[in-house]
C-alpha cells in the first residue's frame, strides 16, 4: 500500500509544529475538548497530520461525549496499527498511523454499531481534507 516514511527526529520537527510532534512522535495528548476536530461535523477525510496518509472518514466520525474526535472505523484496515499500551497503571490500545508510526490516540470496545468501537483520536494527529459542501470543517474550534 504506501510506502513507509522513517525520519529523524530533527525532520520530523522541521515538518511538524511543536505540538503536533508531542503528540505524534512522543505519545503526548491534547486536553479534552480543546482540539479542533473534536466537535467538527464537515464532509472529508482525516489524514495523518505527520504523513498524510488517510486514516478515517467523516462517515464513521460520532460524538462520543469524550472531548476527542471519535470514529467507529477506520477508513482502510490497513491505516492503523494497534499496540498494547500499559503505561500510567492502565491497560489500553494504542493506534499509531501505519505509515510513519506517529501516536494517534487509542481505542475502545464502548463505541456505536457496526463495530462497537471508538477510536478516539487527538486532533493534533489529524489534518482534514473537506469535500463536497463547503461545511465548516472547524466545527466552531479555534484550538
Amino acid at each position: 500500500m504506501s510506502d513507509k516514511v522513517h525520519l529523524t527526529d530533527d525532520e520530523w520537527r522541521r515538518r511538524l509544529t511543536p505540538e503536533e510532534f508531542r503528540v505524534l512522535r512522543r505519545g503526548g495528548t491534547e486536553p479534552p475538548f480543546t482540539g479542533r476536530y473534536a466537535e467538527s461535523h464537515g464532509e472529508g477525510v482525516y489524514a495523518c497530520a505527520g504523513c498524510g496518509r488517510q486514516l478515517f472518514d467523516s462517515d464513521a466520525k460520532f460524538d462520543s461525549g469524550s472531548g476527542w474526535p471519535s470514529f467507529y472505523e477506520s477508513a482502510d484496515g490497513d491505516a492503523i496499527d494497534e499496540w498494547l499500551d500499559d503505561d500510567f497503571g492502565m491497560v489500553r490500545t494504542e493506534v499509531t498511523c501505519q505509515r510513519c508510526g506517529g501516536h494517534l490516540g487509542h481505542v475502545f470496545e464502548d463505541g456505536p454499531q457496526p463495530t462497537g468501537l471508538r477510536y478516539c483520536i487527538n486532533s493534533l494527529a489529524l489534518k482534514f481534507d473537506e469535500r463536497g459542501d463547503g461545511g465548516d470543517d472547524t466545527g466552531g474550534q479555534t484550538g
